[in-house]
């Protein structure tokens, strides 16, 4: 009773200060911003807040929380577009969308798709920002109660969701998640700061890899090259396909998938530094798990769009709990906003339980913004929908010069590094093989994805258990499994035996033929090549730096064990064995009219031309010899979309006040912007 006495003032007095026009219109100057940013590419909400923070110095707080909790609401809504319509992964919370989604635009179902989504995300929002109205003033016992255990036991429930996502043999989806896992250590360890697999002649590894360029390069990249080389629009039969009403009706048909994903979405999110890497993986997984029929999944199933977005979105909710309860964030995102409250008014709003006690008539005018931003940003796709899904109609060689320019400018703000484009190659390169031989994409992903947590959470837990077992053993077993552990194992074993179970039910890349055993076989031992190196490369960190060899040592072992044992069975099966799947032999790419080296070398040439010359030089080259050579364009056409594609650019970085890559030429001659 006394807390509903104290918050119910605060209710009233939020509502009457977000309802005021100047508000209302800040919030959806918010939502605007946020549906531009969400539609790029790669840049989420990290960026989307990072070009907001000039402008939240001494603004009046509620204006810049409006404009703020605009744009963070509405990213995950309108990343979808980029998910469904090219298979490119908006943004980290959109990955998991791409799997059934970009089928079913290929399919001519763009429509159903991005409805159905965009209803998912409506309700996951409002999900959580009911959750959090529920939650700011009883939820602190529950955020508390997640120590270093609880946290890594999460992110190993995260890993378990490789059983699910394996495809039709589980040993190449572990072998996958290990080689993520691998690649994910790379450069200078948190805990010890030993180097691995790199050197310090070697600067750009030692930060390791970002999470854009691998996102980018394991999904955008296979696709785009493989509806290049097939030289047809993305959707077959240059239709739209099913209406609006069909997606909310499929929404509505599994609402309850809706609200179980959506409370999915707020836990994780609760949980300090998980966030939106992991939420749609944890969703869609339990998606998979909970459908009778699951061989679907993964060519066009709208379930698997319905449970990550409905999570996704309710994320946000959950992420301000531990943001506004704790100044902790939950997200990257999350940390950018706690900076930006320091910068609005006079600077005495900060996040923490003294917002709670100071100012918690302005914390609810965050929860209902949230809720509002949600509903007027779906509207908003929605309207604007109808026309952006059209692009599926389009013969793709006239989208692919574009693509391959928003992914290149979308890798390189990751690090601000000409090596960000070579890096985006590399990883697409693998993304190819990966797909072509049915090695699961998503395994690889979440591998990755996880890396940090798992090493960190396991040396902090390590470390910690090990003062307590020296104190006595009771209490260091004491730490170690307190009941939520306990439950989370649980959980986690019974996620891996039914994955494991249901596996050989889910395609990881679709329905794809078995050929002949030698270019499988290639591929594998180019696998088990590197994570020998990695092996070796670990077992040289001096012993005093256990903490930093450890991990890359158990999973590398791990992940060598799994692909001698596929060596094994691959030498003893027959060729035309389902082992041996290559998207080479049959379907799509080997009845594409253009070869897959020859389509990657004009990606190539603008990576190398940039080299030479800078971005914007080798964009205006590379789109007018790609229109005029590649796609047969008249030269009026040509210049025409060359000019456009070369002023959206200048438009973009302007906005976002970022460079583009410079090349050889910068170094010797001082030019304008954008040429710099």
């Amino acid at each position: 009773m006394e807390i509903l006495a104290t918050a119910l003032p605060a209710l009233g007095e939020a509502w009457g200060l977000i309802l005021q026009p100047i508000v209302l219109g800040y919030l959806a100057l918010g939502v605007v911003m946020g549906l531009a940013v969400g539609v790029f590419p790669g840049l989420g909400g990290i960026a989307g807040l990072s070009l907001l923070l000039p402008f939240m110095f001494g603004m009046d707080p509620i204006l810049g929380l409006a404009l703020m909790i605009g744009m963070v609401a509405v990213v995950p809504t309108s990343d979808t577009f980029a998910s469904v319509l090219m298979g490119i992964p908006g943004s980290s919370a959109s990955q998991a969308t791409v799997l059934d989604g970009f089928p079913m635009a290929k399919k001519g179902e763009a429509s159903r798709a991005l409805s159905a989504a965009f209803s998912a995300s409506l309700f996951g929002g409002l999900v959580g920002a009911t959750f959090l109205t529920l939650f700011i003033l009883v939820a602190r016992p529950l955020v508390l109660a997640f120590g270093l255990p609880e946290m890594l036991m999460m992110t190993i429930l995260g890993l378990s969701m490789v059983a699910v996502l394996a495809g039709r043999f589980a040993l190449k989806g572990l072998a996958a998640a290990g080689l993520g896992l691998m690649i994910g250590t790379i450069g200078i360890a948190d805990a010890g700061g030993s180097l691995r697999m790199t050197t310090y002649d070697i600067p750009y590894l030692t930060d390791g890899l970002q999470l854009v360029i691998v996102g980018l390069g394991v999904f955008a990249v296979p696709e785009i090259v493989s509806l290049l080389r097939q030289d047809r629009s993305i959707a077959q039969g240059a239709s739209l396909g099913a209406g609006w009403m069909d997606g909310v009706r499929d929404w509505f048909a599994n609402i309850f998938l809706s609200i179980r994903c959506s409370i999915i979405g707020v836990i994780v999110g609760v949980i300090p530094g998980l966030g939106g890497s992991v939420v749609d993986w944890i969703a869609y997984g339990h998606t998979v798990q909970t459908t009778k029929d699951k061989t679907n999944f993964g060519k066009g199933e709208v379930r698997g769009v319905i449970g990550p977005e409905s999570s996704n979105n309710a994320k946000e909710g959950g992420g301000l709990v531990p943001t506004l309860l704790f100044g902790i964030p939950g997200s990257g995102s999350m940390a950018i906003f706690i900076g930006a409250v320091a910068l609005l008014g006079s600077g005495d709003i900060e996040v923490g339980p003294g917002m709670l006690k100071d100012n918690l008539d302005i914390t609810y005018s965050i929860v209902w913004l949230l809720a509002l931003a949600n509903v007027l940003g779906t509207v908003l796709c929605i309207a604007a929908s109808g026309g952006i899904a059209r692009l599926t109609t389009i013969r793709f060689t006239y989208l692919a010069p574009f693509l391959f320019m928003l992914i290149s400018f979308a890798a390189f703000q990751s690090g601000q590094n000409f090596e960000d484009l070579l890096a985006l190659f590399a990883i697409g390169l693998i993304g190819i093989f990966l797909r072509r031989f049915d090695w699961s994409r998503p395994a690889f992903l979440i591998g990755f994805v996880l890396s940090n947590p798992v090493e960190k959470f396991t040396n902090q837990a390590f470390q910690i258990a090990s003062f307590r077992f020296r104190k006595s053993f009771e209490e260091g077993i004491d730490y170690i499994f307190s009941p939520i552990v306990i439950v989370l194992i649980i959980i986690t074993v019974v996620s891996v035996v039914l994955g494991l179970r249901q596996a050989k039910l889910i395609m990881a890349e679709g329905d794809v033929q078995s050929g002949g055993k030698r270019a499988p076989l290639i591929f594998l031992l180019v696998i088990m090549g590197y994570l020998t190196v990695a092996l070796i490369n670990a077992s040289l960190i001096p012993n005093y730096n256990m903490t930093d060899k450890i991990v890359p040592l158990v999973v590398g072992g791990l992940s060598m064990a799994c692909c001698l044992v596929l060596l094994v069975q691959m030498i003893r099966r027959p060729e035309g064995d389902a082992i041996f799947a290559d998207k080479e032999v049959a379907g799509e790419d080997a009845d594409a009219p253009y070869g897959l080296w020859q389509t990657l070398a004009w990606f190539a040439g603008l990576i190398a031309a940039t080299a030479l010359v800078g971005f914007i030089l080798a964009l205006l080259g590379f789109l007018i010899a790609f229109l005029r050579v590649r796609a047969g364009a008249s030269w009026p056409k040509t210049l025409v979309l060359t000019a456009c594609g070369i002023a959206f650019m200048c438009f973009m970085a302007g906005m976002l006040n970022r460079d583009f890559p410079p090349g050889l030429l910068q170094s010797l001659v001082d030019l304008p912007w954008p040429l710099t």
